[in-house]
């Protein structure tokens, strides 16, 4: 069975983002075309894994035109995402800005919030797991909440 798949607005998303809950939300815009982006997914939900435990919610944004929907879905499903993910509407420059004014908007693009909803670490291509796990990490241990919630 494909995982979820909904249209965001940005508006949205951040809506998402900012849920209680969680002691960091990493959210990751990514696009099946993007051979960075694909590269990186297996790393990048295996550190997720690792820290939901910890209060981390994982994230992720498809950057897929809405006609390519089946096909971001078809490979969610084959990196074994079994949660509901989000796939980008709206004007590009709006997304991007509203995201992280510092963001070219280059693909992948990692971005983790606190439990506030407050930005906390951005970065753009490919990430590896120490990477992802090294920046997950410094955003729980210095959340108020220690890192607990889910």
């Amino acid at each position: 069975m494909l995982p979820e798949l909904h249209a965001v607005a940005v508006s949205e998303l951040r809506e998402a983002i900012a849920q209680p809950g969680a002691g960091a939300v990493l959210v990751n815009v990514w696009a099946t075309w993007c051979l960075p982006c694909r590269k990186e997914f297996p790393d990048l939900l295996r550190a997720a894994g690792e820290y939901r435990g910890r209060g981390l919610r994982l994230v992720l944004v498809s950057a897929d035109f809405a006609d390519n929907a089946e096909a971001a879905r078809a490979f969610l499903a084959r990196q074994g995402v079994d949660f509901p993910s989000y796939l980008k509407t709206g004007s590009d420059m709006e997304f991007i800005d509203a995201l992280s004014p510092r963001w070219s908007g280059a693909l992948p693009a990692t971005f983790i919030y606190d439990g506030a909803g407050t930005l906390r670490d951005f970065w753009e291509g490919e990430a590896d797991y120490e990477m992802f796990a090294a920046r997950v990490r410094a955003v729980l241990d210095a959340s108020p909440a220690g890192g607990t919630g889910g």
